[in-house]
């Protein structure tokens, strides 16, 4: 599963969500910036349903959810906010569609994952579906048949397109240690065992029979040896908050063949460094593992340390360049 033949070498992309509410205007940034591996944008400014959470709420199979001030919870029947999360969701897939005419190779598309959805939305009784572990398994089993019918959507869409499944999952890490807060505030969720979480998360990648799936976390101490396990073909994270204790696991899951999408571009407005410099920790990280340089480019995809949607568009468009930039000079000069 994760042999790179699953995801070939990619240079660089985003990794999802953008600040514009134009679903044209990102569609064209998306696809104009990244020429090799584009994606389907997410426009969170538009409001809930264009969130994350409402976004991938909007694509679960007989679970439905709606807008509390508390946040998104489970509901008995599609309501407004589902079709609104569907609607846009609609919008963008048919500017993608308008300009990715004729286009081949990887396209990504990006959902939340299973964990860091049950940890965000609600039970009827205000508690997140995570405090229920059978309903974090109904919950799972719902996301994987809506992330199979958005995948064939997509498919028939962008006919020409190798589909790239992104999870999204920094809430991930705090599941595992138990640090997500109960309704109260005063408690924390006791954690999930770790084999029950990795297979739900083997389940849901499962789901895009055999197309490449990478996990996305921009928390700190992501659990890259438990994503290589439950068959993610890629690990994408926020390079700066890698630590020498991570080295470990990075190395065996370059060794195995998993890529790493490298978070090294800010994710909010600042001053740009020199292409080079962006990806300097990426060499310096190589040097301390011992690893081929050569291997650079084939093991590396260069992106934002997050989603931007909260850069101004100008800093976006910048980012989206600079992405493209670092990746030619890792290309170019790997040591």
């Amino acid at each position: 599963m994760n042999d790179t033949l699953h995801l070939p070498p990619a240079p660089a992309t985003g990794i999802g969500s953008l600040p514009s509410t134009d679903a044209r205007e990102a569609a064209k940034a998306a696809t104009g910036s990244f020429e090799d591996f584009p994606h389907l944008p997410e426009l969170p400014a538009r409001g809930p349903g264009a969130d994350m959470i409402g976004r991938t709420a909007g694509l679960l199979v007989e679970l439905y959810a709606r807008v509390e001030p508390s946040g998104w919870r489970i509901g008995d029947r599609p309501g407004r906010d589902t079709r609104r999360a569907r609607s846009w969701l609609g919008e963008d897939l048919d500017a993608l569609e308008e300009f990715t005419q004729g286009y081949e190779g990887l396209l990504k598309v990006q959902a939340v994952g299973p964990w860091t959805l049950a940890a965000s939305l609600e039970l009827r009784n205000g508690e997140a579906v995570l405090s229920d572990p059978g309903a974090c398994r109904d919950l799972a089993a719902s996301l994987a048949e809506g992330l199979r019918l958005h995948l064939d959507e997509v498919r028939r869409r962008v006919p020409g397109a190798r589909l790239v499944l992104q999870l999204d999952e920094p809430s991930l890490t705090a599941v595992l240690r138990g640090r997500i807060r109960t309704a109260s505030g005063y408690r924390t969720h006791r954690a999930v065992d770790r084999q029950i979480v990795e297979a739900a998360l083997r389940d849901v990648v499962g789901v895009h029979d055999g197309g490449p799936v990478v996990v996305h976390s921009c928390a700190p101490d992501v659990p890259f040896a438990l994503l290589r396990r439950a068959g993610a073909a890629a690990v994408s994270f926020d390079l700066s908050l890698l630590t020498e204790r991570d080295d470990e696991a990075i190395g065996e899951a370059v060794e195995a063949g998993t890529r790493l999408f490298a978070g090294v571009v800010p994710g909010t407005d600042g001053p740009l460094s020199d292409p080079a410099g962006s990806v300097m920790g990426v060499r310096t990280l190589w040097r301390r593992l011992g690893l081929r340089p050569g291997l650079l480019p084939e093991a590396v995809t260069v992106t934002p340390a997050c989603g931007l949607a909260g850069a101004s568009p100008g800093y976006a468009r910048s980012a989206y360049a600079h992405c493209v930039r670092a990746a030619r000079s890792l290309a170019d000069n790997p040591e």
